[in-house]
């Protein structure tokens, strides 16, 4: 049996014994935080790029409609990185002004090397961000993360953060996250998973859902080439049986159809984007059948 055969098997599989596809309803469903059963959200917003942005009103107004329809929607995890140029100072003014930030679960990552360089880095985040906690402090793309983690252990006991994480965007590094978590234990793990990008599931997600870690899912839309590919083709008419209407839709619920995933982070900047978005953490989501077909007709 080959790997990709092997993986869907998996993923098909463990759907069905977890039910995955007889999850219904009008609400964002919402999916348990292994280390602690806290809850949040299926859908989530990532701000590499899309957050960017100047001080002035019309750059900023757009992305202050995109948490709040985030919000509205049942959704908490806003995802960011030192890394994404101005992105945190800008989720933290709008949280600010908005009176928001009991309503975000905040996500964002340690990216340099040394400790000092590290704890300052941090210590500026908690400032962009307008808050004496992150809700998750990640090891942005491995990057020393031998060294940091103490810090970030230390800072967790002391209450300055609440669960700890590492990512990347790669399948190259996948094995390498794999054996981090084998070594030490993380609350989350970020990584990128999309119905054109399997590989993640084959060993990773497996072994995250096996071994109580969180899964924060990045890249989502296959970076953003999958979904421009797709935006001139009719949408098939199997959509509807999983209650999509869009094709950001579909692709997020294949992604959601894993039951190791926790909660996918699509960037946007625009509110009707972030609103379709959210609607596919609604009602159910492919069952093993359609997951093939759907990996047939897009992913193949």
């Amino acid at each position: 049996m080959n790997l990709m055969r092997s993986a869907f098997l998996q993923l098909a599989g463990a759907a069905l014994l977890n039910g995955a596809a007889a999850q219904t309803g009008t609400v964002m469903h919402k999916r348990r935080i292994p280390a602690t059963g806290e809850e949040i959200g299926v859908i989530g917003c990532g701000t590499w790029q899309t957050f960017d942005v100047g001080n002035g009103a019309a750059e900023r107004a757009p992305l202050a409609d995109v948490l709040r329809a985030l919000f509205e929607g049942s959704g908490s995890v806003v995802d960011s990185s030192p890394m994404y140029g101005r992105s945190e100072g800008v989720v933290g003014d709008l949280l600010a002004e908005a009176h928001a930030r009991d309503k975000a679960f905040i996500a964002t990552k340690v990216w340099t090397s040394g400790r000092e360089a590290g704890i300052a880095q941090m210590e500026r985040s908690m400032k962009l961000f307008r808050t004496e906690r992150i809700d998750l402090m990640q090891i942005h793309n491995l990057l020393d993360w031998q060294t940091h983690l103490p810090t970030m252990r230390a800072w967790k006991t002391e209450g300055r953060l609440r669960y700890l994480g590492i990512t990347h965007y790669s399948d190259g590094a996948h094995a390498s996250l794999r054996d981090v978590m084998m070594r030490e234990k993380f609350d989350f793990v970020q990584v990128n998973y999309s119905i054109d990008d399997r590989a993640a599931g084959e060993r990773l997600l497996p072994f995250a859902r096996d071994n109580g870690v969180a899964v924060l899912i990045n890249l989502p839309f296959g970076g953003g080439g999958l979904l421009r590919g797709l935006a001139s083709r009719k949408l098939p008419g199997w959509a509807g049986e999983i209650g999509c209407s869009s094709w950001a839709q579909i692709l997020l619920k294949f992604v959601l159809a894993n039951p190791a995933v926790t909660c996918v982070i699509p960037g946007t900047s625009k509110p009707d984007h972030m609103r379709d978005n959210v609607q596919a953490g609604v009602g159910n989501y492919p069952d093993a059948a359609m997951l093939k077909r759907m990996i047939a007709e897009i992913g193949a």
